[in-house]
């Protein structure tokens, strides 16, 4: 790639960090300590019920950690082991690591929507001829 390009590409990334997307994750970083209790913050103020906590490690896709379809409930995704989740209200959906531990190491995502995508998106299959 270019080296121009690339300065480009890395520039605009930057910039685009900016946007204002409707949901914050706060801290943006987090390093503690082995056994440590620690709270990520997720907030959003776009008035969706459903809000979601997944976590990405190297070489794998998303996984859901745990998600909620409207203060108060939650639900346990595919990896809660470890982890806890409040909904107290709307706009809020902490993540609580209960102790942390180096399998917990990973890059976490805070999602919301209005939906879930299973009602609102049909399959569609064509059979070859």
């Amino acid at each position: 790639m270019n080296p121009c390009l690339l300065g480009c590409v890395v520039f605009c990334l930057l910039q685009a960090g900016a946007v204002h997307a409707g949901v914050t994750q706060d801290p943006r970083f987090q390093v503690v300590r082995t056994g440590q209790r620690v709270t990520l913050n997720c907030t959003q103020d776009t008035n969706h019920n459903y809000m979601y906590w997944y976590r990405q490690d190297p070489g794998l896709g998303l996984r859901l950690i745990h998600y909620s379809a409207g203060t108060p409930y939650t639900q346990k995704g595919d990896v809660p082991d470890g982890y806890s989740v409040s909904r107290p209200s709307t706009e809020t959906f902490p993540l609580t690591l209960k102790s942390a531990n180096r399998s917990q190491t990973s890059v976490y995502f805070c999602a919301s929507s209005d939906s879930t995508a299973l009602h609102d998106h049909l399959l569609s299959v064509q059979k070859d001829r």
